[in-house]
């Protein structure tokens, strides 16, 4: 696929969503990113801001599949994944596929489910498929999850471990719209008899995966993949920061460097690429000092303090 339809898909997709979804372009292109990058989201925001339509408004724009699963404390491992079930007409147990069997995936306040739940997607996230009833099963191309939890009430929630949250290419907030946004929110809503906005189908699976694979075309020269590991590796030196970014965070920040660039239309990696996606990649991966946590200092900042202190190149 050419430079250019790679661009075109890229425009038409932001395009169908944005006519559907009240949202900052930033946010839109960063959810793309982790789309074109082949990983999973986490959004930390609040209830109403819009995040299922935006989820399933995405998956509609591509042309694949969408399931929503709702996270309780009761919820079972095999609620996700699937289990057998009883066929009276054949006398045989037949599997029977949970929600995570989609394209996209929307992981509904998942820190509300007990960990052996949440854990019940690790597999699902990290390879690709699920073991049921000792039956490995492969998931569908592309396979995307986009998870939320309430940054505001946290009683009777199960924090994501470090492991988990380690699947997570992305951590970002949607967060509320500006005045004119709120005011196109109700003059959609004033006419009952009138149909939301929508977005529309405007490319299909298989030029997704194009999407995806062009990304691995991106070049990234020496001095930005020194960049990269640089940044990674300073986050360790952060005298906030009790547990910095791994070996695979850093490669994560290449991956979505490139996804990025492409996403802006771009064939090469800069400098200011990896600095607008490296806090959305790196914050969620570093764990902060008990001062730091009793001074209030936030992940966010620490990496924004990485970023201005390691050297960029020309």
């Amino acid at each position: 696929m050419s430079n250019n339809r790679v661009s075109n898909h890229i425009e038409d997709i932001l395009g169908s969503v944005s006519g559907a979804v009240v949202a900052d372009d930033e946010f839109l292109e960063t959810v793309l990113t982790g789309i074109a990058a082949k990983g999973h989201v986490l959004l930390e925001d609040v209830p109403g801001t819009g995040k299922t339509l935006a989820a399933r408004s995405f998956a509609k724009s591509m042309g694949l599949s969408f399931n929503r699963i709702q996270f309780t404390p009761d919820l079972l491992p095999s609620d996700i994944t699937g289990s057998h079930i009883y066929n009276e007409r054949s006398n045989k147990f037949e599997f029977r596929k949970g929600p995570v069997f989609a394209n996209i995936v929307l992981a509904d306040e998942i820190n509300r489910a007990p960990p052996k739940t949440q854990a019940a997607l690790l597999e699902a996230m990290g390879e690709k498929q699920v073991t049921a009833d000792n039956e490995t099963r492969d998931l569908p191309e592309p396979f995307f999850v986009i998870a939320t939890q309430n940054p505001v009430e946290q009683e009777g929630t199960f924090a994501l471990p470090e492991a988990q949250r380690d699947r997570f290419m992305l951590k970002t907030e949607m967060g509320y719209p500006d005045k004119e946004g709120e005011l196109r929110i109700l003059a959609g809503r004033a006419d009952r008899s009138q149909q939301m906005p929508q977005a529309s189908r405007v490319v299909d699976s298989n030029q997704v995966k194009r999407i995806q694979r062009a990304v691995e075309k991106v070049r990234t020269s020496s001095e930005i993949r020194e960049y990269i590991t640089s940044i990674g590796r300073n986050t360790r030196e952060n005298k906030s920061v009790e547990v910095g970014v791994s070996p695979r965070g850093i490669q994560r920040l290449f991956e979505a460097s490139r996804a990025y660039a492409l996403v802006n239309e771009r064939s090469f990696v800069t400098p200011q690429d990896v600095k607008d996606i490296a806090v959305d990649v790196l914050q969620h991966r570093l764990v902060l000092t008990p001062d730091a946590q009793v001074e209030d200092i936030s992940k966010r900042q620490v990496v924004k303090d990485v970023l201005g202190s390691t050297e960029v190149p020309e």
